[in-house]
């Protein structure tokens, strides 16, 4: 309830509390941090498993979305803490390739730049500056591209 309740008071609709409740149910493995103050659960990200089909064979990585921040934690860091920590927990899972459909002026700061120039394409037909990748180890994306796709979840929502 606390994570829905994050998502929801966020975006101001049930769309991606609806995908996050779906995602967890059916999608393994997956990794949801959440980030508490005062008490409550004020922010949460979840990262979840896509599939890049290329002409060389079929690879896996990882995928950063939803993120959400209650709107009265919003701009006091809670996202900007929550990122790291999670791009942290994807290396430690041995995910050293991240994507993410983000505001381009959020998440290069993290490390992220637009993927198509790289190579990578998104299933979905959504704007290069907001497609973007983050190696978070040197020339994890050497000699890859491709088709990125996500679980059929973010495809219903």
């Amino acid at each position: 309830p606390a994570i829905r309740g994050v998502n929801e008071s966020a975006f101001g609709r049930a769309n991606e509390a609806n995908l996050v409740d779906a995602l967890r149910g059916v999608v393994s493995p997956f990794l949801s941090l959440v980030a508490e103050a005062e008490g409550q659960v004020v922010g949460h990200i979840l990262f979840t498993p896509v599939t890049v089909a290329s002409a060389a064979g079929d690879w896996q990585a990882i995928a950063l979305g939803p993120m959400a921040v209650r709107p009265s934690w919003q701009n006091q860091g809670v996202g900007s803490a929550l990122v790291p920590a999670g791009l942290t927990a994807c290396l430690d899972t041995g995910q050293p390739i991240v994507f993410v459909l983000g505001h381009p002026r959020f998440y290069p700061r993290f490390g992220f730049t637009p993927a198509p120039p790289r190579g990578l394409r998104c299933e979905f037909a959504v704007p290069d500056d907001v497609f973007m990748v983050v190696e978070l180890l040197p020339d994890a994306l050497a000699g890859r591209g491709g088709l990125v796709r996500y679980h059929a979840v973010f495809a219903g929502t």
